[in-house]
């Protein structure tokens, strides 16, 4: 590892967020319900209405944000950053105009920086929630933002 990079770890224990549009929340409480023996391993949150119809459905237990468009995609985006989400399975409507576009967008990009493992389908899903990668601890690299705040701020 370099001073550019730091190791994040995401433990055994998934922080997992779990978000759909309205159009895939049925599809999303279905997968939920396939998959709750390995769910109930993980800690899950996600935004207020898709958590409170996971819950409601599973039995699982989830920590409901904001409904999405009331700053629920945000929250989970600070979450990210603040290194307590490490998981997100978001099953995204891509046929119907969602008015918190904006708010999705940050919230995939805020994913892409951290190199969080993102899901915006049930295929992904599948094949993220099977992988041999769920029963263990991983380690990835990502920038040192800290070091590159510091070195911006001397440059400018």
């Amino acid at each position: 590892m370099s001073e550019e990079t730091v190791t994040l770890t995401i433990g055994k224990q998934k922080n997992i967020a779990l978000i759909a549009h309205d159009g895939k929340k049925q599809e999303l409480l279905e997968w939920c319900d396939w998959n709750r023996e390995v769910l109930q391993c993980h800690f899950l949150c996600g935004t207020g209405t898709t958590a409170k119809m996971i819950t409601d459905r599973t039995g699982l237990p989830v920590r409901g944000y904001n409904s999405g468009p009331l700053g629920g995609d945000q929250q989970i985006g600070a979450k990210i950053v603040e290194g307590t989400i490490d998981f997100v399975i978001f099953f995204s409507d891509p046929l119907t105009a969602q008015p918190h576009d904006p708010d999705v967008k940050a919230l995939l990009r805020i994913a892409l920086v951290y190199d969080i493992p993102i899901a915006t389908n049930r295929a992904s899903a599948d094949f993220m929630i099977t992988s041999k990668l769920m029963e263990e601890e991983y380690q990835h690299e990502v920038e040192n933002f800290h070091k590159a705040v510091l070195d911006r701020a001397d440059n400018l």
